[in-house]
């Protein structure tokens, strides 16, 4: 009984402590600077996917390969993605360290390639590094002080963008090369930010979150004080990581976890198997936001640019790669928004403000994409139309159900599901997105390219439906807090049938 006093005090005095005397903490600079580290490997991820964009029209001329084998080759990294959750076992930093290694080999292999074969096995190495862009989100997420979260959490987004549009300057940078020699350049231009990756992680710290899970904690009130700026913040934060990760308050700084502590043989169980009401809501928001995302379509924009403003009326590589990099340019540019936005507005606000522009901006391409049909030159009207209906696509998807999404699903899934909660997460994203972006261009002969982005408006249409309906607004919330804010309609439904029980027996 005096345990369970001593408990709740501590959980009320570190709730307190974070709702009141640090609701706006000092910006850490340490965090800052580990969260950039971190999004290194989302901007390999961006690029290494963007360059293919370019890289393919090279590609099908020097090896005469086929419009099918383009858009497995351009989707199936996204397959290849589902390798590798390491992060539990050896910690997140040193899984981004591996990452480095993986993506400094991957895009060499493509580039030396003289058939298809070696180009599927240079995307498949390059695959499991993409795959690996789990942990940097997690990590970002985890040494994210709450005040300053959604900010650093949309970092990396902002390193995927960055890194698609680097991929769209290397293919319009090169395009005046040989065919055998552009693209294999292209490609090997990849590999020189695992370099700074590689060796901006000795300088990291590892992550709290899991160095508590791992019994270290005094190492990880060291790194708490270190992103937070106070002793005090750190030690009521280190509170609430304890209560969640179930260690009780008497524990050393340094122990070896138990079974009860270490939760691994059983992550699978409280994630699928037996889920609470909380978990269970938790996760199917998560994985329901994950495919929305990707079924929008927007990989075959990021993808196959040239191929649509090509259907659009234009002819020149120059025109066609070059208006692909402005489209890279604005989806990198509008990145930035829910970074100062998310924090301000709240999550869900961006999100369906996100998805109604993207709606309208995927009709209005629909529409100038089934025009050009009418034509046997097309008008440069149509063609304006068309691109300015990109660019205002990517710019809705941008400003929020892009980046939003991703850190929405870092922020949501409990710390002791996080590691395996968001490898989920990313297998349904990742099996989504190679998907969409192999069958594009069979859809677009089967069903025309118009009716193809009809289809995604009609699919972004319902993920209006389902963000204003069923998500809760993330604000401002410690991580620790947020499961208990999915379980509240479930709290609030078993006190209404108590309720009516009560008022039963009493009639």
């Amino acid at each position: 009984m005096e345990k369970a006093k001593e408990s709740t005090s501590e959980t009320t005095l570190s709730h307190s402590l974070l709702s009141s005397k640090f609701k706006k903490p000092p910006k850490s600079k340490y965090a800052f600077a580990s969260a950039m580290i971190a999004s290194i490997a989302l901007l390999l991820a961006g690029y290494n996917i963007g360059v293919m964009s370019g890289a393919q029209i090279f590609i099908k001329d020097e090896l005469e390969i086929t419009d099918v084998q383009i858009e497995i080759l351009a989707g199936i990294v996204h397959l290849y993605s589902l390798a590798g959750w390491t992060s539990d076992c050896i910690g997140r930093r040193n899984t981004l360290l591996l990452t480095s290694v993986i993506y400094f080999v991957g895009p060499l292999i493509t580039c030396a390639a003289n058939d298809y074969f070696w180009l599927m096995v240079g995307r498949f190495v390059t695959g499991i590094a993409i795959g690996y862009m789990v942990v940097a989100r997690v990590y970002v997420a985890e040494v994210s002080p709450a005040a300053t979260r959604g900010f650093l959490t949309a970092l990396p987004e902002v390193a995927v963008n960055a890194g698609l549009l680097l991929g769209y300057v290397s293919n319009f940078a090169f395009a005046h090369l040989s065919v055998q020699f552009s693209w294999r350049l292209m490609f090997a231009l990849g590999s020189v930010p695992a370099i700074l990756l590689g060796f901006g992680t000795f300088a990291m710290p590892e992550s709290p979150r899991w160095l508590v899970m791992k019994g270290q904690l005094g190492k990880a009130r060291e790194v708490l004080t270190q992103i937070s700026g106070s002793q005090e913040e750190a030690e009521a934060q280190l509170i609430e990581i304890k209560e969640k990760a179930g260690i009780p308050r008497e524990n050393p700084d340094e122990f070896v976890p138990t079974q009860k502590y270490h939760h691994t043989k059983n992550i699978w169980r409280e994630l699928i198997m037996a889920p609470t009401p909380a978990i269970r809501r938790i996760i199917i928001t998560v994985l329901a936001m994950q495919f929305l995302e990707q079924a929008s379509g927007i990989d075959t924009v990021v993808l196959y640019s040239p191929r649509i403003f090509e259907k659009a009326g234009m002819r020149s590589n120059t025109y066609l790669l070059g208006t692909t990099m402005v489209v890279g340019l604005t989806k990198t540019a509008l990145i930035s928004v829910p970074m100062f936005l998310s924090d301000r507005v709240g999550r869900r606000q961006l999100l369906l403000s996100s998805t109604a522009g993207m709606v309208a901006s995927l009709v209005m391409l629909g529409s100038g994409l089934h025009m050009v049909g009418d034509f046997v030159t097309a008008p440069t009207w149509i063609v304006v139309v068309c691109i300015m209906a990109v660019l205002s696509y990517v710019s809705f998807f941008s400003a929020g159900l892009g980046p939003v999404t991703m850190a929405y699903s870092s922020e949501t899934i409990p710390l002791k599901l996080r590691a395996q909660g968001m490898g989920l997460a990313i297998a349904v994203n990742r099996v989504v997105c190679g998907v969409v972006a192999m069958t594009f261009i069979s859809m677009c002969n089967v069903i025309s390219i118009a009716w193809t982005f009809y289809l995604y408006a009609m699919i972004v249409g319902f993920a209006f439906v389902f963000v204003y309906f069923c998500l809760p607004e993330m604000k401002g919330r410690n991580l620790e807090e947020i499961e208990v804010l999915f379980g509240k309609k479930e709290d609030d439904r078993s006190r209404r049938m108590i309720k009516k029980e009560k008022t039963g027996e009493l009639n």
